[in-house]
């Protein structure tokens, strides 16, 4: 509530012309002064300003003839020469009780509000504005309502006073003297600090129970107003001064400091880290953890053993990317020339990576799955990860998990404990620089567990979109948001990786790569990589398709191109040598050079020499490191009816022998085999490489052939291989790992390969250049194989007599 002093806009004076004749005013007649922002009520007496000719003289004339004016409110304050359209038609009685002369045209008056009035007519011919006017009484009502509403405004406006600092006291005691309610409300309404539309709307509001409450409710929320600025006034003065002292406080600090010789450095380092605490842009709760740490740390000495600690604390949280994103931009055609040039082959997995990102780009806030590359070593699953953080422009980031078994490697260790650190999933993201990182967890199913827990089991929260937005490390103590982070998990064998750990995953299987495309990626990468490493061009070795043809059949044996490519590397170190010496400028390496390189081949063609007698049987096995031949063999000697089994067989394999020996003694009539000779001599069955563990039941029709061969004394054929569990009824069951079986068949130089028919829907997976050169036999029971497998008798006959 405070007494305005509104001035009218001013304009020179002009003195009225002594000849000027005004008309004489009619008695229901006022002269009127528009008056812009201020509104006058009746008792009020409040100083307006003048400076538009027009009201100049009205004010004269109403002084010289000690006449009343009516005061008038705009409607728009920027109408220089207002009309009669231009006014408010209520406005206030008003005396002059002074009239003031000033310099240049600037004239005072002092108006006293006496009653309301309504212009009901504006009349012309005179110099200034005149209007007919019908004057407004004012009942005083009476009622316990009335003094009730009286005595609530009386005491907000009072309360009101108290809260203005430099409202007049006098004030208060002249509105605790007024007896009238219409009075009261029009003094309240004059003091309060309201804009003038709303006092017009008060001045126009005749009915006097309504004005007061009108007033009553205008006092109440000014005060609540007044209340809440104090509050904060009060609030703002106490931070204030309790910086001030603080600042106080460390400049004398400081300055006794350097009159002692001694520098401040624990000061600057506070102030430092406080300073990073505020442009780290934290979420709440972290930001509340740092404050606090740092309060501990300026209580504490230096030389205490915890400050380093809490220091170190300090700096992993102010290092942490909390805000920082990389912008992701998925372009579905640069991903996939991106994946085309780094990688190929693979065109399964490359589709299931575009579908992935496809997804992400359609929808960023959905939860995708956590893709799983699993495959033997070798054959790209980390430059599949390095591929797809640079087709979405993210960092990337590797965290091996190989040999973990703490827990605390995943979630990090209590700040309790000497040389504590955050988990790798935290470190990763700090070294990242970013909190949407590509995040590789590679050799998953190489995690271990001990006494310090099982850390499979702190990455199911790790990888659960729907939990990690919340993931807490034991160091930082605090929650970190992981829903940004792109995880990509590798493996060699996903039976090895936990099931709840798996059921998160979405398993993508790289296979292992055929001759032709070993050799394709050779030519691609991993000769101009061995080259560069060697420190050597194109143009000083030259390595001919023959040559990496013979490479890959002769010197490796695997899925993936690890060995080819030390292979390759050998070769240019080979020449790096002459090059560097100067016996030789340039190098052109073909087929026949490669024995005198590398020497002797390591693989051989050995089907033929292992299958020329009976009892041999070539069979498919699946290994972490891709498919391979296995070779059964099977004799008899003079015994007791015995089945002995060799070669570090597994529980299953040795149950497939037994089931194929019971087999093979129940349909003895129709192998013409004579069942007595079985019951009097042992049969041996062994898996060479017998230091190597072998388990499963896909050497079931392998071991079958094998124990029919040797019974009936017919050879296996040498370009047969063959893979699939049997039953006792004679059935040959579906098995796992297909593809890797045919590609080592094919590597081995096997050229028929016998599958379970149940296995057909396999087909397509094989690549299509195994499929033009080999054949293959879908068999639904045994003797479907021995059937193709087994050389007639005379044949056998015949290659033993040679």
């Amino acid at each position: 509530m405070t007494n305005d002093e509104t001035t009218i806009e001013q304009e020179p004076a002009v003195e009225p012309s002594r000849s000027l004749v005004i008309p004489r005013l009619p008695d229901d007649a006022l002269i009127l002064l528009p008056v812009r922002n201020m509104v006058l009520f009746p008792n009020m007496l409040v100083p307006v300003g003048v400076g538009r000719a027009k009201s100049i003289l009205a004010a004269r004339q109403a002084v010289q003839h000690e006449q009343p004016m009516g005061v008038l409110l705009q409607r728009d304050a920027a109408v220089e020469d207002p009309g009669a359209e231009d006014l408010h038609t209520v406005g206030a009685v008003a005396n002059v009780m002074r009239f003031v002369n000033g310099r240049e045209g600037h004239h005072h008056l002092v108006l006293q509000g006496v009653e309301r009035f309504r212009v009901t007519e504006f009349l012309e011919g005179y110099p200034f504005l005149v209007g007919r006017v019908e004057r407004i009484a004012e009942y005083q009502p009476e009622g316990p309502e009335i003094d009730a509403r009286m005595l609530a405004l009386r005491d907000k406006a009072l309360e009101a006073l108290e809260l203005l600092p430099q409202a007049p006291q006098e004030l208060a005691g002249a509105l605790t003297s007024i007896k009238e309610p219409g009075v009261l409300a029009d003094s309240v309404a004059g003091y309060l600090d309201l804009g003038s539309e709303e006092r017009q709307e008060l001045l126009e509001t005749f009915d006097i129970e309504t004005r007061l409450e009108r007033v009553l409710s205008l006092v109440d929320y000014r005060v609540e107003v007044l209340k809440l600025s104090q509050k904060i006034s009060e609030r703002t003065h106490e931070t204030m001064s309790e910086r001030q002292r603080e600042a106080l406080l460390r400049e004398q600090l400081r300055s006794i400091q350097e009159e002692l010789g001694e520098s401040d450095e624990k000061g600057e380092e506070i102030r430092e880290l406080e300073q990073r605490i505020d442009d780290a842009q934290m979420p709440e709760e972290v930001d509340k953890q740092a404050r606090k740490e740092l309060r501990r740390l300026e209580r504490m000495p230096e030389g205490a053993g915890e400050y380093s600690m809490l220091r170190t604390y300090l700096d992993w949280l102010l290092e942490l990317p909390w805000s920082l994103e990389r912008d992701e931009d998925i372009d579905i055609d640069r991903a996939r020339e991106i994946l085309d040039a780094d990688h190929y082959g693979l065109e399964p997995v490359k589709r299931r990576i575009l579908e992935h990102l496809a997804v992400r780009k359609l929808n960023p806030e959905g939860r995708s799955p956590i893709l799983c590359f699993v495959g033997p070593p070798g054959v790209g699953k980390t430059s599949l990860g390095q591929s797809i953080a640079r087709a979405t422009g993210r960092d990337f980031m590797r965290a091996s998990l190989g040999g973990v078994h703490d827990e605390a490697e995943i979630r990090g260790h209590r700040r309790t404990y000497l040389g504590a650190l955050p988990g790798k999933i935290i470190q990763s993201i700090h070294k990242a620089g970013s909190r949407n990182p590509v995040l590789m967890l590679d050799e998953m199913d190489k995690l271990g567990g001990g006494i310090q827990g099982d850390p499979s089991a702190a990455l199911l929260e790790v990888l659960d979109p729907a939990q990690n937005g919340t993931f807490q490390d034991n160091y930082l103590g605090v929650p970190f948001d992981l829903t940004g982070v792109f995880f990509i998990a590798t493996a060699n064998v996903p039976d090895q990786i936990p099931g709840p750990l798996r059921d998160r995953m979405e398993m993508i299987e790289i296979p292992g790569y055929t001759q032709e495309e070993k050799v394709e990626i050779a030519r691609r990468y991993l000769l101009d990589r061995q080259r560069a490493g060697a420190g050597l061009t194109a143009e000083q070795l030259e390595v001919t398709d023959a040559a990496m043809h013979r490479i890959v059949a002769e010197y490796t044996r695997e899925a993936g191109c690890r060995q080819l490519e030390r292979e390759l590397g050998a070769v240019a170190r080979h020449f790096a040598v002459r090059i560097a010496d100067g016996s030789l400028e340039r190098a052109r390496v073909d087929a026949g050079d490669i024995a005198d390189i590398l020497g002797a081949p390591r693989f051989e063609g050995e089907v033929a020499m292992r299958t020329s007698v009976p009892g041999v049987a070539t069979g498919l096995a699946w290994t972490p490191v891709g498919g391979d031949i296995l070779f059964i063999e099977a004799n008899r000697s003079q015994g007791s009816g015995r089945l002995v089994l060799t070669g570090q067989l597994g529980d299953v394999m040795k149950e497939s022998a037994q089931t194929a020996l019971s087999l093979i003694k129940a349909r003895a009539d129709q192998l013409d085999l004579d069942i007595s000779s079985l019951q009097s001599d042992d049969v041996h069955v062994h898996v060479p490489a017998g230091a190597i563990p072998k388990d499963g039941p896909s050497a079931g029709v392998a071991m079958y052939s094998a124990l029919v061969s040797l019974l009936t004394g017919r050879c296996i054929r040498e370009d047969v291989a063959m893979t699939g569990e049997i039953t006792l009824r004679g059935l040959v069951l579906p098995v796992g790992g297909i593809k890797e079986k045919v590609l080592a068949a094919r590597r081995a130089g096997i050229h028929t390969v016998l599958l379970p028919a149940r296995n057909r829907k396999d087909y397509e997976d094989i690549p299509e250049s195994a499929r033009e050169d080999m054949t293959f036999h879908w068999i639904e029971h045994v003797e479907e194989a021995t059937e193709i497998a087994l050389r007639a008798a005379e044949t056998d006959t015949a290659a033993a007599a040679g």
